[in-house]
């Protein structure tokens, strides 16, 4: 690989962790999220001419979603907390030198790996490797936005020969049709980044849909409860239906439910998120049959299907080419990186929803294969608020998706972004059914942090030696 004078280190590593309260549920196959704490990283990196600079990364540590399990709840929690302290750890202690995408798979392979065995071997519940990866995503990211930082450039201006040690081939395997050779993530990005993007609303497995579900329990806090004022307050268009995947009768009923008020009020797309809960292709192809006979609109509304299936694709190699010949199928939770993305093509998935929580560096390099093999892409949300929402929008805007964004924060809990949407105000609110991030704007990933005034808790801070 070749050095270059702009490539980093780390140096620092600080974590804080704040606690959000959600405003109403969010069911995560067989539990439901009612708070969440969000991750916060910040790292100084020193590159190899002296000058040091400082990025910032997010991710909710989502625990029903990374790590589902009969587990109690807070011990899961307090895991994937001490986890990201080991990681602030090892982060600040790791001597690698190099472009983010060099030293982010570095860390994935070495320290994160290795961290991620002791854990397992010295506990009684096996973390998962996603969980893993959600904890080390904040610090990864932070990584990639020091780095822009600290050559002035915005971060996706440095994916190129100009700024990485060595081109993709280092990172990828292809086949005889596709080569990595001479290739780096800008050759696959869209040629024309736009500041506006399709906003995806969650219609989520708790949610009502109408007056008929209301028990009461809502809250009166002047946000919409109801889909038809959700899709009436932000012109939406586009509508992701968790359903259950373990209950044909109702998830055909949500979808003809949504489908029917999406119709009435002129949006124009639906997703069907089966949860991960099916273990039989032949479950999801009855339901789409039936639709297609009986309600030809809704079955046409419906742009893709998302991650039916377990999300261990090694373990569970269900042939789904059955489910992709009806609709597109796009790979979630089993698309940890691109080796699994490559197993899930041969498996018969032909689109990858994308998330900056499984690292950027994951993200950029499943992108890449993925893209350079003819599959659709996506970027899904994990109700980023805050920090978070930005390098997830990002990707999105760089990645061409099938179509714009799944972005629910402000579903979920509105209130916690509030400092962020006063420099930032289109990028927390969904209007005429996009986001907007013209705001974002400067080096590294824009996030324009020194104009954000959010008080912190406490920091964790570890520095390298």
């Amino acid at each position: 690989m070749q050095q270059k004078q702009t490539d980093i280190r780390v140096v620092r590593a600080e974590l804080y962790l704040l606690p959000i309260q959600t405003r109403v549920p969010l069911k995560f196959g067989n539990e439901t999220l009612t708070h969440v704490t969000v991750a916060r990283a910040r790292v100084r990196v020193e590159n190899r001419k002296g000058t040091v600079a400082e990025g910032w990364g997010e991710t909710p540590l989502s625990v029903q979603w990374v790590w589902p399990s009969a587990v109690a709840y807070e011990t899961r929690h307090e895991a994937l907390k001490a986890f990201c302290v080991s990681l602030a750890k090892a982060w600040a202690s790791f001597e690698a030198c190099g472009h983010p995408m060099t030293v982010g798979a570095a860390f994935q392979a070495g320290p994160l790996h290795d961290l991620w065995r002791e854990y397992n071997a010295t506990h009684d519940h096996a973390m998962p490797w996603l969980a893993a990866l959600v904890c080390c995503s904040l610090f990864d990211i932070a990584v990639h936005d020091a780095y822009g930082n600290s050559l002035n450039l915005p971060t996706y201006a440095t994916y190129n020969a100009d700024f990485m040690n060595c081109d993709l081939s280092a990172f990828l395997e292809g086949d005889a049709s596709v080569s990595f050779a001479k290739k780096h993530p800008q050759d696959f990005f869209v040629q024309q980044c736009v500041q506006r993007l399709p906003a995806w609303h969650l219609v989520g497995g708790k949610d009502p849909i109408d007056e008929s579900e209301l028990d009461g329990s809502e809250p009166n806090d002047g946000y919409p409860v109801l889909l038809r004022d959700w899709i009436a307050r932000d012109g939406l268009k586009c509508l992701k239906v968790k359903l259950r995947g373990n209950d044909a009768a109702w998830d055909y009923d949500r979808l003809m439910g949504v489908g029917d008020i999406a119709a009435e009020m002129d949006a124009d797309w639906l997703s069907a998120d089966f949860n991960c809960t099916v273990t039989d292709p032949a479950y999801v192809n009855e339901i789409l049959d039936r639709l297609m006979i009986e309600s030809p609109r809704v079955y046409g509304m419906l742009l893709y299907v998302e991650q039916p299936f377990p999300y261990e694709l090694e373990e569970h190699r269900i042939d789904v080419h059955s489910v992709s010949a009806r609709k597109p199928l796009f790979m979630d939770e089993s698309a940890h990186d691109w080796k699994l993305v490559r197993l899930g093509r041969e498996l018969g998935w032909t689109g990858v929803a994308l998330k900056t929580c499984k690292t950027q560096t994951g993200a950029l390099l499943s992108l890449c294969w993925a893209k350079a093999h003819g599959m659709t892409l996506m970027v899904q949300d994990l109700t980023n608020p805050m920090l978070a929402q930005i390098p997830h929008v990002l990707l999105a805007a760089h990645a061409g998706t099938i179509m714009g964004v799944e972005t629910n924060a402000m579903q979920f809990y509105p209130e916690a972004s509030n400092a962020e949407a006063k420099v930032h105000p289109g990028l927390y609110t969904r209007r005429k059914g996009r986001v907007d991030f013209a705001s974002v704007s400067g080096p590294g990933f824009g996030y324009r942090a020194t104009e954000i005034n959010r008080p912190l808790p406490g920091s964790i801070i570890l520095t390298g030696v």
